[in-house]
């Protein structure tokens, strides 16, 4: 075994070596074991460290801690939150400065009595309520984004599981062929040794070899699989995905009834953003009948004048003060179709929800009837299916080797109980999936 020796393996062989050196000097080929078996023990316990058996809850937890399509929703869930506070404020004052009257034939400043410098403020006041309205909207709108990013982590869990999944059933297809092919192997030397001494023809031995050679060929397609799912996990989960996978499957095996699993897709993260979706289109409407309303805007101004007045007085600043209203007088093809949109955004969103709700429960309806079946198969596998095929490969060995049955029944037998133990974890497999998919539409607590 190659020894790794990390930086932490040497600081602890340097605090050690002095006192080793003592014990060279007595006793060199004690000393000179013990540091070999301690460099062995650092170097296996730090790869140890490095592969410790990757579970479906870690993988679930680095995904979630590293997934940016959730990261993005919850951004634009906040950045719409603080637009709410921003529609929900008055429009900026505006400050006019200019000079009126002033004559262009002749004089300056002081000549005509009406010429003035003058500064004035103005604040626009926005129709009805449509300050509030506004931001009730974006709030409706932020609260639909953030529900979209709890359905992004729902999906993002549903397929980093059924990642893992897929890696765990390739490496057990991979770990069940290499240890039945020295059997496989054997045969081929048995029979090779028989046919040599005239016991057996030429048929069963080129039937051992032709299986052997495709059992090799299996394995290099289980070899593919598991670099395709192992890519597809390390999307999820980075490096992480090249760590050894736990040994045992998660313990999903009961679920609740269909109707509890139906009443709980009413809080689906999915449904509750269409919910929040519809309420920011009824804002919208509300927003659109506010445009029936006048907006108006508010006017004050002061006017320096300079001059003398014909009594000898000096000239008197002014101070207006004007209001002006907006007046919607032409509604046919503004306000009137602004509502017609409002109104047509309302129904669609409407009907999104529904036509999500639908196929939703389709989802969970065939989901749920799968799962059982699934569980149905696996308990069939178990209880019999495994055995018979077991009982039916060690009977066609007996029969071959008292002389009463044919060489191709053994393999065919063994080739059989190979394959139904493979089937036996794909079972395992996708009843798991299927139940991570289920959780996913019911809530269903991990």
């Amino acid at each position: 075994m190659a020894l790794h020796i990390t930086n932490r393996s040497w600081r602890t062989l340097a605090l050690v070596l002095p006192a080793l050196g003592i014990l060279f000097r007595s006793a060199p080929r004690t000393c000179a074991l013990a540091l070999l078996v301690g460099l062995s023990a650092l170097s296996v316990s730090s790869t140890q460290a490095q592969q410790q058996p990757l579970s479906l809850a870690e993988a679930e937890q680095r995904a979630i801690q590293h997934e940016p399509g959730q990261k993005a929703l919850k951004a634009r869930a906040n950045a719409l939150e603080e637009r709410s506070v921003m529609v929900g404020q008055l429009p900026d004052p505006k400050l006019r400065m200019g000079m009126a009257n002033f004559p262009l034939e002749s004089g300056g400043f002081t000549t005509e009595g009406m010429t003035q410098a003058q500064i004035g403020i103005r604040q626009a006041f926005p129709p009805g309520k449509t300050r509030s309205i506004s931001a009730r909207q974006f709030q409706s709108l932020a609260k639909a984004m953030d529900r979209n990013a709890d359905a992004r982590g729902r999906d993002v869990l549903t397929s980093v599981r059924n990642a893992w999944l897929e890696s765990y059933y390739w490496d057990r297809a991979h770990s069940t062929l290499s240890e039945s092919r020295p059997f496989f192997s054997d045969l081929v030397n048995i029979t090779r040794s028989l046919y040599a001494v005239g016991s057996k023809d030429q048929q069963d031995l080129l039937r051992a070899e032709l299986e052997l050679s495709r059992l090799d060929d299996r394995l290099i397609d289980i070899d593919r699989q598991r670099a395709g799912a192992r890519a597809e996990l390390a999307q999820w989960i980075g490096e992480e995905a090249s760590r050894p996978l736990a040994d045992k499957l998660p313990a999903w095996e009961q679920l609740p009834r269909l109707e509890t699993l139906r009443e709980a897709l009413n809080s689906h993260p999915a449904i509750t953003a269409a919910d929040a979706q519809i309420e920011a289109q009824v804002a919208g409407i509300d927003l659109a009948k506010e445009q029936y309303k006048p907006g108006w805007a508010l006017d004050l101004g002061y006017g320096y004048r300079d001059g003398m007045l014909s009594t000898a007085g000096s000239r008197s600043d002014f101070l207006s003060l004007s209001v002006t209203v907006d007046l919607p007088f032409f509604r046919k093809n503004r306000q009137d179709r602004g509502l017609a949109a409002a109104l047509s955004e309302r129904h669609a969103a409407m009907e999104t929800k529904d036509e999500l709700l639908r196929r939703l429960n389709r989802q969970l309806e065939a989901e749920y009837s799968r799962w059982r079946d699934l569980t149905r198969r696996v308990a069939l596998y178990e209880t019999r299916i495994l055995g018979q095929a077991e009982d039916q490969a060690n009977a066609a060995l007996a029969a071959y080797q008292s002389e009463a049955g044919d060489f191709a029944d053994v393999m065919r037998g063994f080739i059989d109980d190979l394959d139904t133990r493979l089937d036996h974890i794909r079972l395992q497999i996708e009843r798991t999936q299927s139940y991570a998919v289920l959780a996913n539409l019911g809530g269903l607590p991990q």
